[in-house]
């Protein structure tokens, strides 16, 4: 009787599934073509000198995997850059921590979260991904894992930094900052001349934030997303918002149902002003490109801006944005 009973349920299960799969099929109305048009994008002022050393791999004919990592090698070695890497503004407690997080055309991927004492936490993320079975290491142990790999053990405090935070520590009352303009995580996503789309995201997190915090920098899904039947996104802001929505996760799907990266980048900053109530207190920005090289960004306040770089050249560009504009309605 119990084998009849699990005959006829799974029976019932795949005639349904049948019924539904063709109107979920139908839904998925993205076409890729061949006529791949390369580009590298990244967030913010500091994606300009990041692109232009992925740009040069990309060009070349190399991969779109390698031309991002070696692209956010860049600002995670500029300690005026305050945000990211080396000469990243610490937490609460004075300690730098860092997050990272890679993904090729292939859909394999690497993250490091909480890392400590090592400059350029995505290659660390590249090694997780190409050398382990995992997806995420954090804390000591991807500290360790780094030093097993080779990495060097650095101070990653700057005078300039750790200036800033003994000031801080005296006026703050420790409330972290909410980045609303030019400083934030750098993310990048690249379509190569095969086609291949990458990305990567890193970040030092926000200042002054409590020991151990982690954003959406380095979860898959949140801070980056790269679907190579599709396009790819990646995020800046307040990673707390992002990670609420998986926002880079739906823009993608987004784009997979039809939309353009900029339909799909505006219609994750309307999700998050409709959940989140405080949407006007702080920043997210979302950057999202298709298979055809077609590029998107949104925020939610004035301010982001994102750096491109194709065969005609290179520019930076001014995301329009939801407060005191009008959101399109699809």
């Amino acid at each position: 009787m119990n084998s009849r009973r699990k005959f006829i349920k799974n029976v019932a299960f795949g005639t349904a599934a049948a019924a539904i799969s063709p109107k979920l099929i139908a839904k998925s109305n993205f076409k890729p073509t061949g006529n791949f048009k390369p580009v590298v994008v990244s967030t913010w002022n500091h994606g300009l000198p990041a692109n232009d050393v992925a740009w040069k791999i990309i060009s070349g004919g190399g991969k779109a995997i390698d031309a991002v990592e070696k692209g956010i090698m860049i600002p995670e070695n500029d300690p005026s850059v305050t945000s990211v890497g080396y000469g990243g503004l610490p937490d609460r407690d004075g300690n730098v921590t860092l997050d990272a997080c890679i993904m090729d055309e292939k859909g394999n991927c690497g993250a490091v979260a909480f890392l400590q004492h090592i400059k350029n936490p995505i290659s660390v993320a590249r090694k997780v991904m190409d050398d382990t079975p995992h997806t995420m290491i954090s804390g000591k142990g991807a500290l360790d894992f780094a030093l097993s790999k080779g990495f060097k053990k650095e101070n990653l405090l700057t005078p300039e930094a750790k200036k800033r935070w003994e000031q801080w520590t005296k006026e703050k009352n420790y409330e972290p900052i909410i980045n609303i303009e030019n400083h934030d995580t750098i993310g990048m996503i690249a379509l190569d001349k095969n086609g291949n789309l990458s990305g990567a995201c890193t970040t030092s997190g926000l200042a002054w934030k409590m020991h151990g915090r982690v954003g959406d920098s380095p979860i898959i899904g949140a801070g980056l997303f790269v679907d190579n039947e599709v396009g790819a996104a990646t995020a800046t802001g307040k990673g707390e918002a992002v990670v609420k929505i998986a926002g880079t996760a739906i823009i993608v799907e987004m784009m997979r149902m039809g939309k353009s990266p900029q339909e799909a980048c505006e219609l994750a900053i309307k999700r998050i002003s409709e959940k989140q109530s405080d949407y006007k207190d702080f920043q997210v920005g979302f950057l999202a490109i298709n298979k055809k090289g077609e590029v998107g960004a949104y925020s939610i306040q004035k301010g982001f801006n994102y750096a491109m770089h194709n065969e005609d050249g290179k520019n930076m560009n001014d995301a329009p944005h939801l407060l005191q504009t009008n959101v399109r309605t699809y």
